[in-house]
C-alpha cells in the first residue's frame, strides 16, 4: 500500500489524525496533514483506507500494491 497526500486539498479537518494517529499528524503551523510513517504496517491498512474515505477534502490517496505476473509485490527491486 502506498499513501500520498495532496496538501492543496487538505482542509485541516483532522479526521485522518483521529482515525489513524500513528500514521497521520497535523502540522502545528498550518494544520495540514503529514504522513508520520515511511512504511505502513499491514495492520494499519484498514485504518488508512478509512481515513482516506473520511477525508472531506479528498486529500489522501491510497494505492493498493498488486502482485506482478511473477507473483512478486509490485515495486520490488529486481537484479
Amino acid at each position: 500500500m502506498q499513501v500520498s497526500i495532496d496538501q492543496d486539498r487538505c482542509c485541516s479537518s483532522g479526521q485522518c489524525v483521529v482515525t489513524a494517529p500513528d500514521v497521520f499528524e497535523q502540522d502545528d503551523r498550518d494544520g495540514l496533514v503529514r504522513i508520520r510513517l515511511a512504511v505502513l504496517p499491514h495492520v494499519r491498512h484498514a485504518d488508512v483506507r478509512l481515513a482516506s474515505e473520511l477525508c472531506p477534502g479528498g486529500a489522501i490517496t491510497v494505492a493498493e500494491e498488486t502482485p506482478d505476473r511473477d507473483g512478486d509485490d509490485a515495486g520490488s527491486a529486481t537484479a
